[in-house]
């Protein structure tokens, strides 16, 4: 929704230029003030005015300003997402098997295909609130990691995943292929997760971070890596990389968190071995438990062949 602002124009700009009296009101910028009243969204005393109009002393001066948008970068764009496969659809969700190198939605500085754009092209239409780049995204996956996402499609739906997602009720199941044999093979790992101080775009285990909770079993154990199976607690950004990467057992393939290039090349990995395979959670509108499982794609399937006997 627009806003509109209304002034009596103070005896300091008596005689000022429409574009040169708004930044010092409204404080923006010039351009952007002109840009307003060549939009006729600038008003004198009821009379629509353009930028170069000058103002008088008292008058009733109103300014429309619309709604603002997302910001530069951050727009959907509605395109079709290679490999991206809908697992389920009704009313209130829809949950899609999402394949690697495509984030969940825009972001600042990506580029790439996201789960959003591919809904929108495939004919989806999400109504929830939030920004406008991320409407019914209620839970994310790393731009390499690939599997299952469920997206909200109705208000409902939105406001009661959200907070499924926040009360910790909803099963997350992933495995991960990571180097080498964790010790013990079963246990839980709870390290807070913040900000790498030195990398922007890495997280660490620190003292300062957030709660973070990760619980595995091994599922096989080979010469060089170990099949891991992961149920998260907590949900921070990269929570899996960082604790395995903490210790020492960095996912295959993840050269962000220190996996070993040379094993990486050889299992045929340009990104982490890590896949969402499993995802329950009570349906927000029939109330019932629902599960959707995924197959490994076919990189993390190879991978796996040539790591076993």
């Amino acid at each position: 929704m627009s806003e509109s602002r209304v002034f009596t124009v103070p005896d300091g700009l008596e005689g000022e230029r429409v574009d040169a009296a708004l930044p010092r009101l409204l404080g923006l910028s010039r351009s952007k003030a002109a840009t307003l009243a060549g939009q006729g969204l600038v008003q004198v005393d009821g009379r629509v005015v353009g930028k170069s109009d000058r103002l008088t002393a008292g008058a009733f001066l109103e300014v429309e300003l619309p709604a603002p948008g997302p910001p530069a970068g951050l727009e959907v764009v509605a395109e079709p997402v290679e490999g991206m496969r809908i697992v389920h659809d009704d009313s209130d969700i829809v949950v899609v098997d999402k394949p690697a190198f495509v984030a969940a939605h825009p972001s600042v500085g990506w580029t790439g295909p996201t789960v959003v754009g591919g809904l929108a092209a495939a004919g989806y239409r999400i109504s929830t609130s939030g920004a406008p780049e991320r409407q019914g995204i209620v839970q994310r996956l790393d731009v390499g990691t690939s599997g299952l996402m469920v997206v909200a499609k109705s208000e409902r739906a939105y406001t009661v995943l959200k907070q499924a997602f926040r009360d910790r009720v909803v099963e997350k199941t992933y495995h991960a292929l990571v180097q080498g044999l964790p010790d013990p093979h079963e246990g839980t790992i709870d390290a807070p997760i913040g900000r790498h101080p030195g990398h922007d775009y890495r997280f660490a285990v620190m003292t300062s971070g957030r709660p973070s909770i990760t619980h595995y079993e091994l599922l096989e154990a080979h010469r060089r890596a170990s099949l891991l199976q992961i149920h998260l607690e907590t949900g921070r950004t990269h929570q899996i990389r960082v604790h395995f990467s903490a210790l020492r057992h960095p996912c295959c393939g993840d050269l962000t968190y220190g996996a070993d290039p040379t094993l990486a090349r050889d299992l045929g990995l340009d990104r982490q071995w890590l896949h969402a395979v499993k995802l329950g959670f009570l349906h927000p509108g029939s109330g019932e438990q629902v599960e959707f499982e995924s197959p490994y794609p076919e990189d993390l399937q190879e991978a796996l062949d040539v790591v076993r006997p």
